[in-house]
């Protein structure tokens, strides 16, 4: 096997960089990978690079393997990775997909100034707390029958919309408006429908949080004041995803797609990669179950938005003017669709994995909400715990050379267990504390994971995105409450 290194990638500008197909003999398609060259040295620490490596011999593949600033590794594709497949000759990837199908971010923002909400900050972080479970395996007081599930796993966004938990506003400013077509919740194990049952309205732990963040710096006043971001002013983000749910789901098909491979004779550099043609009985039926579980986490994210909402009324209703809070965007990270891109100057539809990496589609894109057609739409990349976050938005740029995609926060440079020995959590919070940032979480250990210094600096990965022209500052964000499982 090739050994890599920094020398034997060729350098394209500052930001951009390729492995050409030639450089393994089983390649299908070239490596790009956007970064700045010290960014990129990190990533050499782990399997980042030879991961992508690998899935670059998937069948069907189009274009390139795209790797963003974020990247480490994760379970057979990298974290940070962008395929996309020819929906008659390739394949789907669990692995491509990850875990936690459709964790993502979603970001409200008020009209609330820093000065009228100061004196409150504490009570509000105890109040989202409260209403807000969190942590491992912990259940919701919000809970479904199975066939209520299959309903919600089929209708998204939508069926929380018809039961009273989103407004019309919310549903239109989600991505792809909170729900994938064409899930079929008979295509889920009873273990995960059993999973899932008490879950939906829940945190979790691990890399989930929710932010109260102060809108610190604005870049592009035209763009912040279209989704609602005033400097000075107050925004939420909320990071979850799927839970148990979606990770039963790609448990479940990581195991049963083992036969597709021998079945139809795929071969494969590694077994983390198991895939199945899109087109065959396994890979509809993955498709079929990984829409519910993504469908599950848009609800997830509405139901805590409500909650968030709620903690907002009960503690700043009658003190502060305007405490609403208002969808400016929800945006997966961990999913596979069907897209329509520009392949070789033709129009294609294919399967695109996002792992680690969020849509960043461009202005008068299809699928992009009218109120954001001029601007592209919003991408949020969160930072690490304790450190700021950054609002962008989608460019024209992004469409040509990245399936119109772009990071989805700092990346690991630090394993968990790594940060739990090196990192005291008590420590941790103290210093945060002192900073100004308030805390809430259920573990110690847990917070110790997420330190800052367990991640990549957020402001380095922006830069390399905004350097590649894949997307372009709109607003950052400083944190003042973080809840954590």
């Amino acid at each position: 096997m090739s050994e890599i290194s920094i020398d034997r990638i060729t350098q394209i500008n500052e930001f951009e960089w390729e492995i050409p197909k030639g450089f393994r003999s089983d390649m299908r398609v070239p490596v790009r990978l956007f970064a700045a060259r010290n960014l990129l040295e990190e990533s050499f620490n782990d399997k980042t690079i030879q991961q992508a490596i690998n899935a670059s011999t998937l069948p069907g593949l189009v274009k390139a393997v795209m790797v963003m600033p974020d990247m480490h590794q994760g379970y057979g594709f990298p974290i940070g990775g962008v395929a996309a497949t020819n929906l008659e000759t390739g394949v789907v990837s669990p692995g491509g997909i990850g875990y936690d199908i459709n964790c993502g971010v979603r970001l409200l923002s008020s009209r609330i100034s820093l000065e009228e909400v100061i004196d409150w900050l504490p009570e509000l972080a105890s109040m989202i707390n409260q209403l807000c479970p969190s942590g491992v395996g912990v259940e919701s007081d919000f809970r479904l029958s199975v066939d209520q599930l299959a309903d919600a796993c089929q209708g998204g966004a939508q069926w929380a919309k018809s039961k009273g938990y989103a407004t019309a506003v919310d549903v239109d400013l989600t991505e792809d408006n909170g729900c994938l077509q064409g899930a079929n919740p008979e295509k889920v194990s009873q273990r995960a429908l059993q999973r899932g049952r008490t879950q939906l309205g829940t945190l979790g732990a691990g890399n989930h949080f929710i932010e109260v963040d102060l809108i610190s710096d604005v870049f592009d006043e035209q763009s912040a004041r279209v989704m609602g971001l005033f400097k000075g002013e107050i925004a939420v983000q909320i990071h979850t995803g799927s839970r148990g749910f979606g990770h039963q789901i790609c448990t479940d098909y990581v195991r049963t797609l083992q036969g597709a491979v021998s079945k139809y004779g795929i071969t494969l550099p590694d077994r983390q990669l198991v895939c199945a043609p899109i087109r065959s009985p396994e890979g509809q039926d993955y498709l079929a179950a990984m829409r519910c579980a993504a469908n599950f986490a848009f609800i997830n994210r509405q139901l805590l938005s409500n909650r968030v909402r709620d903690a907002f009324e009960s503690v700043l209703a009658g003190k502060v003017d305007n405490w609403q809070l208002r969808q400016v965007y929800d945006i997966a990270h961990n999913i596979g669709k069907f897209e329509k891109h520009l392949i070789n100057g033709q129009e294609m539809t294919v399967c695109v994995h996002r792992k680690g990496a969020t849509r960043a589609f461009g202005p008068k894109s299809l699928g992009v909400p009218e109120i954001y057609q001029e601007i592209g739409q919003p991408v949020l990349v969160p930072g690490s715990m304790g450190t700021c976050s950054w609002v962008l938005a989608g460019t024209e740029t992004s469409m040509e050379r990245s399936f119109g995609s772009c990071c989805h926060g700092a990346g690991r440079v630090m394993s968990r267990s790594q940060a739990k020995r090196e990192i005291w959590g008590e420590d941790l919070m103290r210093r945060l504390e002192q900073q100004g940032v308030h805390i809430r979480a259920g573990s110690m250990a847990g917070l110790a994971e997420e330190a800052p210094q367990a991640y990549k600096d957020v402001d380095l990965v922006v830069e390399s995105v905004v350097g590649a022209g894949i997307a372009r500052k709109v607003a950052r964000l400083t944190p003042l409450i973080v809840i954590k499982g």
